[in-house]
């Protein structure tokens, strides 16, 4: 085969430091925008940006030599220096470290993007923590209240503020 394809699909999840509710409806719609043009900017095609207050969902189809770690990181980097010049209330905003990414298979689109869009209704019934539990459950990556095991990397991380422990 004389060229290199992939086709992968990937939800990516990450909130704000300690879950704060600072990202405002009057800031989300540019933040998303924001977002998807650097998702694109890595040659990523970036299908729906969407979340509430304290975090965000991306539904994004990875570049063949991007990885989900480096894009997380430009994605979280560039925005949050964006973030902190659209008004002195944002001045100290930060998102919190890690980060969630599952695996969509294509047929299963359309689904996330209903699922992205409905972030405000979704919201009025169920937290982020539980929200982020039900995908740890989705994925059968097993956890306690402290903290989850992630087996492929042989390591725990807290699913309360979705960060690796000091430790």
């Amino acid at each position: 085969m004389p060229q290199s394809l992939s086709f992968l699909l990937v939800h990516v999840v990450f909130s704000t430091k300690d879950r704060a509710a600072v990202l405002d409806a009057s800031v989300r719609p540019a933040l998303h925008a924001y977002l998807a043009t650097v998702a694109r900017n890595a040659d990523c095609e970036c299908y729906r940006v969407g979340g509430v207050a304290d975090h965000v969902h991306l539904a994004i189809r990875l570049a063949r030599t991007v990885t989900t770690a480096k894009l997380v990181e430009e994605l979280k980097t560039s925005s949050s220096k964006w973030l902190k010049n659209q008004s002195p209330a944002l001045a100290t905003f930060a998102w919190q470290r890690g980060y969630g990414a599952f695996s969509v298979g294509p047929s299963d689109l359309d689904a996330l993007r209903h699922y992205i869009d409905g972030q405000e209704e979704h919201h009025r019934t169920r937290t982020f923590q539980e929200e982020y539990r039900a995908f740890l459950n989705k994925y059968g990556i097993e956890y306690d209240e402290r903290y989850v095991w992630d087996w492929p990397m042989g390591r725990a991380f807290s699913p309360q503020y979705l960060m690796w422990p000091e430790t």
